[in-house]
């Protein structure tokens, strides 16, 4: 399958952009992530208030994806401010993680969290993210990396569709 037997993780270029769309479109084929859908991979890699984003690959191709950007109006920004816990400016959303079928367990979602973690840590800010309840090894993964479970919310998408979803805080530095 692939050669290497870990994944390069490193921060995304602009000219990552097409292979990362690419991978982008077979996890949704396979696993439905995101919901949204994906009309437009490009754009959907680079949320309004894009900081940073890292890429992993196997043998010079990308096989997963992660990034952070600023808060803006989600759930788990608003019940991690009302529990008292920080400012919205050291507070980043963890998004757009995911990792190609054929690249799991191979610890690529991890890798790709500790990447995103570490730079959070670097800059000052605590990182949040909702997830899907269906999303149920993404679950896994955050609470095996210690991020905390901050409450529950709805997750609207598509035409009326509603989903529920867990929010959860990164561990303290």
């Amino acid at each position: 399958m692939y050669h290497e037997s870990i994944p390069r993780i490193r921060p995304r270029h602009e000219s990552d952009i097409t292979d990362a769309a690419t991978a982008l479109v077979q996890v949704h084929a396979t696993d439905g992530y995101p919901v949204e859908g994906v009309r437009d991979p490009k754009a959907w890699l680079t949320p309004p208030g894009f900081i940073q984003a890292w890429i992993a690959e196997f043998d010079g191709r990308i096989v997963g994806h992660v990034a952070i950007s600023r808060p803006r109006d989600e759930a788990a920004v608003s019940l991690w401010l009302e529990a008292g816990h920080g400012s919205e400016d050291k507070t980043a959303v963890l998004a757009r993680l995911f990792v190609i079928r054929d690249a799991r367990k191979r610890a690529v979602g991890e890798q790709l969290m500790r990447a995103a973690s570490e730079y959070a840590n670097d800059i000052g800010i605590r990182l949040v993210l909702d997830v899907m309840a269906k999303d149920t090894a993404a679950i896994r993964l955050y609470e095996r990396l210690g991020w905390q479970k901050l409450g529950l919310t709805t997750h609207d998408y598509g035409d009326g569709q509603h989903a529920e979803a867990s929010c959860y805080v990164s561990p303290g530095a």
